[in-house]
């Protein structure tokens, strides 16, 4: 923390609402806190960042005309985020979150399932 923004929160402390100041413990306890916050905010979402990348792998391959290899990579992405909700607890999951549990997991995984079932049933029709 550079001196500025030393000065800014010692200000900020000393002007709080009941005229007191608090502690350097206080105050280095709080910048504590804040950077576990962010540290866990960022953390929280490396579920739905592993899906997001694998559907951005999904879709280079559909951009360069491998629908089949690119439907597959997707439809494992959909039961890969199925897995992970069902497996970790709701305060972990971050964006994959978005209804209850087992409306999450039921729809993630019936979807999945879906895609890669229509990746492998329908005739490549001489494709790879």
């Amino acid at each position: 923390m550079g001196i500025r923004q030393q000065m800014a929160a010692h200000e900020r402390e000393r002007n709080r609402d009941d005229g007191t100041v608090r502690s350097e413990a206080a105050v280095q306890r709080a910048a504590h806190i804040r950077r576990v916050r962010r540290t866990r905010a960022v953390l929280v979402q490396i579920p739905f960042l592993i899906v997001m990348c694998l559907i951005a792998v999904a879709a280079v391959y559909l951009l360069v005309d491998r629908w089949r290899r690119g439907a597959l990579v997707f439809g494992s992405a959909a039961l890969v985020a199925a897995v992970m909700r069902a497996v970790l607890p709701t305060s972990r999951v971050g964006l994959l979150q978005v209804r209850g549990r087992v409306a999450d997991v039921v729809s993630l995984a019936v979807c999945g399932a879906l895609v890669l079932w229509l990746a492998t049933s329908i005739d490549s029709l001489g494709t790879n």
